[in-house]
């Protein structure tokens, strides 16, 4: 057993992060990674820093077997921990698939609320608790480090928690973890039953209380706090907050909470936080499931600015309207954006970035100009700012002049013709799986462009006749995020406008950074 990764010891200071995303967010709906997925996201969340991954349920297929075996074997620098019910045969199962991990847990659990006892189980207290024992007893003979959970905590007796967990320290358990299985707690009544619970476990000093909460009514995060004001020392959470149902407690939320709010919580985690936003990221490739723009910490808009309130008060100061450094949680920097509700300080700001310094009556112009632009799209991006302050005959970039798409059956072909920064026609041409691959594959052609999209969302902007598709790209290359935004009637050529807004930025990227060199 490598003592390092043991996290049986308490200590007061430190909150023990255990990410299930790999067993309760990989069970929900949508989110179903295969083998070799699932070991490449293992390995970013020891990269990451977790405490304790939860790799599986071995018993429940051979898949998540193999899956938990595999990462056992392969990641040695966190615990890795396997869910078992308190059934000798969960239990076995998670021993050999834990075999050979350098610091193997057997997380096991039963119901122990009234509800769960009658329908579930149809269990009395006495048969749960025997149960119980029997697992914890059995777990700790293949491993040192067991957790029992009390499925369904928050709904179960007070006094029936205390003899069960009781129960469990004296058959060996080294954590016990305290769910809110469906996410029906409050903050205050979270805190207080963690107080009570160890003023009134035999032996709690010696072992470490976990939460476990979901996130139903949009509490998770706020009830895994609470817990630890009340003593809990383990969170239980996943990365984007994904779990069954409405999710679980997020732990890039969890974790800047504490790091933002050390002060109050008088606790700290050892993640590595400018890696969140790539882990998150990560996870959104594998299942395709992208996290909502406005989302705490990893979300688009986390660390973005339109109102011209704001947005001068960051040019002043960014701590006006930023808590923590956009950094911090791997963006690169904080994002100004444009759009109606931007003011003149922040266009002629980011003019000035882009090589623009304008006189008074210019600049009111592209502001104007800027803000009709704004009824038709959400944002205004740089080119069209350079489009603004040029002219129609300004270099602009690479622009669409024609394009088609042609289904070919098991493929499409894509033709686009563009313009190039100096207004020179050239056409390609390339087949791909889908109208979207063949599209962007052609684009790569066409301008000698190519990079890996993080992420790529179209949706309806507007209603009836004045609707129109809005995509919205992102592509991380050499440790810097491009995004790139597109608006028309037919979302396929707001798709290929926003492959192209990216494509722009990354060229002018590379001018500048070309000039600089030369400088």
């Amino acid at each position: 057993m490598n003592q390092q990764l043991q996290t049986s010891t308490v200590n007061t200071d430190h909150i023990r992060i255990f990410d299930t995303s790999l067993r309760d967010g990989e069970q929900s709906p949508g989110f179903t990674m295969n083998g070799p997925q699932k070991i490449a996201f293992a390995h970013a969340l020891a990269d990451l820093g977790v405490d304790v991954i939860e790799a599986g349920f071995p018993n429940s297929s051979p898949a998540d077997f193999h899956a938990v075996h595999s990462i056992a074997r392969d990641v040695r620098n966190a615990s890795i921990a396997a869910l078992a019910r308190c059934h000798a045969g969960d239990i076995e199962a998670c021993a050999r698939a834990l075999d050979g991990a350098a610091a193997p847990r057997i997380h096991t659990f039963i119901s122990t609320s009234p509800l769960h006892r009658q329908f579930k189980l149809n269990m009395s207290r006495e048969q749960v608790i025997e149960h119980a024992i029997m697992g914890v007893e059995l777990a700790r003979k293949h491993v040192d480090d067991v957790e029992f959970s009390a499925e369904d905590a928050f709904r179960t007796e007070r006094d029936f928690l205390v003899e069960i967990f009781n129960a469990a320290i004296a058959a060996g358990a080294t954590t016990l973890n305290v769910p809110d299985t469906v996410g029906y707690a409050t903050p205050n009544e979270i805190r207080s039953l963690f107080e009570y619970l160890r003023a009134n476990v035999a032996g709690a000093e010696g072992v470490v209380f976990s939460a476990h909460c979901h996130n139903d009514l949009g509490l998770a995060v706020a009830n895994s706090l609470a817990a630890i004001e009340g003593g809990a020392r383990q969170v239980e959470c996943t990365i984007n907050g994904i779990g069954e149902r409405a999710g679980n407690a997020a732990l890039e939320e969890l974790v800047m909470a504490l790091k933002v709010r050390g002060g109050w919580y008088n606790g700290s985690t050892r993640i590595h936080t400018p890696k969140l936003l790539d882990t998150s990221r990560l996870l959104s490739r594998i299942t395709g499931i992208q996290v909502q723009r406005n989302k705490a910490i990893v979300g688009l808009n986390a660390f973005a600015h339109e109102s011209g309130i704001h947005q001068h008060g960051m040019l002043k100061n960014r701590d006006t309207y930023e808590i923590m450094r956009p950094q911090d949680v791997g963006w690169p920097d904080s994002q100004l954006v444009l759009g109606r509700h931007s003011g003149r300080a922040a266009v002629a700001d980011r003019l000035r970035a882009l090589g623009y310094v304008l006189e008074d009556a210019q600049l009111d112009q592209v502001i104007a100009a800027a803000k009709a632009l704004t009824q038709t799209q959400h944002v205004v991006s740089d080119t069209d700012l350079l489009r603004l302050v040029a002219g129609d005959h300004g270099d602009t970039g690479w622009r669409i002049a024609t394009m088609s798409l042609i289904d070919e059956g098991q493929h499409t072909r894509a033709q686009v013709e563009l313009s190039d920064p100096d207004n020179h026609r050239v056409m390609k041409e390339a087949r791909g799986d889908g109208p979207i691959a063949a599209l962007f594959a052609a684009l790569a052609r066409a301008t000698g462009v190519d990079f890996e999209l993080e992420s790529y969302e179209v949706h309806s902007m507007g209603i009836g006749r004045d609707a129109r598709g809005e995509a919205n790209l992102s592509a991380r290359i050499g440790g810097e995020t491009y995004t790139g935004q597109g608006t028309s009637r037919d979302v396929l050529e707001a798709s290929a406008i926003a492959w192209l807004d990216v494509a722009n930025r990354l060229l002018r990227s590379y001018a500048m950074q070309r000039v600089a060199a030369l400088a």
